[in-house]
């Protein structure tokens, strides 16, 4: 088996609806040369049946890495997709984000030594999110601004990062001060960089995890570099019961220890799974 240009890696959890539609933008992009990760964390026996099902309909290798569900533990099973990777570049979004026809060549035309790259989305609302279906994603339809409108889709200044190509999307990734961080959602990176860093912080539950590692990979001199009107993805709708007031300000407590101390890498990482 050749080894994948990239190893894409996306982390799921009993969204098999929303799993299909990510890895079908996967399967319709222009180059098929990648493996596909999905980190599952400890999704239901529907997940795997549904991977299984559409297995023979996808042109890159696919890698299902699971683990029991013990809670949001995102972090751990992200680390061990890591290990698990085959690439020395990994590409790392959403099971609930669709990727634009040039996601991946786009992450890989624009890699540089010493850097990672930052992404953002755009975010759909519950009614268009249930409404794309395969053969619109297969032509490329829901991340047309024209179809959306006609699904609903309500004006505003965001539309620009659907409409943006070539030049224009290179300037607007130079003149926003949107924060170049690490976007669990839509990021890259060289996975010796990435494994320097120790990986994500399996301390961290929901809320700044993948800031706090961006932050790390930055302190080691590994630069973020905006490409969010360059690399698109559309994000599909749903709601974040996992969200925790507890967790979220204790994982504040350890970005600030992260910034403060200029720490390069955790002793709660990929070391464990390794």
């Amino acid at each position: 088996m050749s080894t994948p240009i990239a190893s894409i890696i996306f982390t799921t959890y009993n969204q098999p609806d929303w799993l299909e539609k990510t890895l079908l933008g996967f399967a319709a992009q222009d180059r098929d040369d990648f493996e596909v990760i999905v980190a599952d964390d400890g999704s239901r026996d529907e997940t795997r049946e549904r991977i299984e099902g559409l297995r023979p309909r996808l042109p890159y290798a696919l890698q299902h890495i699971w683990q029991p569900d013990e809670g949001f533990q995102k972090c751990r099973i992200l680390n061990k997709a890591i290990v698990a990777s085959r690439s020395d570049y990994l590409i790392v979004t959403d099971g609930d984000c669709i990727p634009r026809r040039d996601f991946v060549s786009t992450h890989l035309r624009l890699r540089e030594p010493g850097r990672f790259l930052s992404g953002g989305y755009f975010k759909l609302p519950m009614d268009i999110s249930k409404a794309i279906t395969g053969d619109d994603i297969a032509r490329g339809d829901c991340f047309e601004l024209g179809w959306l409108r006609r699904q609903g889709l309500r004006r505003g200044p965001r539309d620009i990062k659907l409409v943006a190509r070539g030049g224009l999307a290179a300037l607007l990734d130079v003149l926003v001060t949107a924060t170049v961080s690490w976007n669990g959602h839509n990021a890259s990176g060289w996975k010796r960089d990435i494994v320097a860093a120790n990986g994500f912080d399996e301390r961290m539950g929901y809320g700044g995890q993948d800031k706090e590692f961006g932050e790390r990979l930055a302190n080691a001199g590994i630069r973020g570099k905006r490409i969010r009107h360059r690399a698109i993805c559309v994000h599909l709708d749903h709601s974040r019961g996992y969200s925790d007031p507890k967790i979220r300000e204790r994982n504040r407590a350890i970005r600030a220890e992260t910034l403060t101390t200029r720490a390069t890498r955790t002793a709660y990482g990929i070391e464990q799974h390794a």
